[in-house]
């Protein structure tokens, strides 16, 4: 078996391209994901049980359906539909890069809204009372106490979910995006050279991801010391 990497060398400017778009991407919808997940995250610890029962339906539907389907949905499906092509929407809803983004933005808001209700949840009683012996009001108890502690919490668990975010991104080539793995398909249609275009993408992704975990690891170390075991 005979690898040629001067094609892969060649077309680097490509892959590169597809280095921006992923990080566009990943960057756009963990932003968007994260202010959407934030009032979710709220809903989902509400005693009231409309407004929990509608945010939990919410991350119940968006988790239950494959992302595929839902990126689909928006992209391809919300076009058949006259009212949708002639609104003042359709030319971010024409947009390839806006439905992705979209789509990426609401799967992750479902899981993300679910990991801060698991850190509200898991808040030590001793924070509560201490804020509320200070005479804090509700507002600010979630504002000053609750939100940042379990923002600080949730710094393993959301790291995982951008990696997976990360991974996800790799579904914008099936709507015509060239990021990472659309470069790749692109090489191996030209070329036919299915394992050279797809192992270099694999090595993007692997380089990103060690960079994303290192990054987190460094978060966490920052954020989460207090919470280490003290050695005697």
């Amino acid at each position: 078996m005979i690898f040629d990497y001067n094609v892969i060398w060649d077309a680097m400017p490509l892959y590169l391209g597809g280095l921006v778009t992923t990080l566009k991407l990943l960057a756009i919808s963990l932003f968007f994901g994260l202010l959407a997940a934030l009032p979710l995250g709220l809903m989902r610890v509400s005693k009231q049980p409309i407004v929990n029962g509608a945010a939990w339906l919410y991350t119940y539907v968006i988790r239950g359906t494959p992302m595929l389907v839902q990126l689909f949905l928006i992209y391809y499906g919300l076009a058949q539909f006259d009212a949708v092509r002639e609104s003042f929407l359709w030319p971010l809803l024409s947009s390839a890069t806006f439905c992705a983004c979209l789509a990426f933005a609401i799967n992750t808001s479902a899981y993300t809204a679910e990991i801060i209700a698991g850190s509200l949840k898991a808040t030590p009683n001793g924070e509560i009372e201490a804020a509320k012996a200070m005479g804090m009001s509700r507002s600010k108890l979630y504002r000053r106490i609750l939100l940042p502690s379990a923002l600080r919490r949730a710094l393993p668990q959301y790291s995982n979910e951008v990696i997976m975010m990360l991974q996800t991104t790799s579904l914008a080539s099936i709507v015509t995006l060239i990021d990472i793995t659309g470069a790749a398909r692109t090489v191996n249609a030209q070329f036919y050279l299915p394992f050279e275009a797809y192992i270099t993408a694999g090595a993007f992704y692997l380089c990103l991801t060690f960079i994303l975990v290192r990054l987190f690891k460094l978060a966490e170390r920052r954020w989460l010391s207090y919470l280490a075991p003290r050695k005697h």
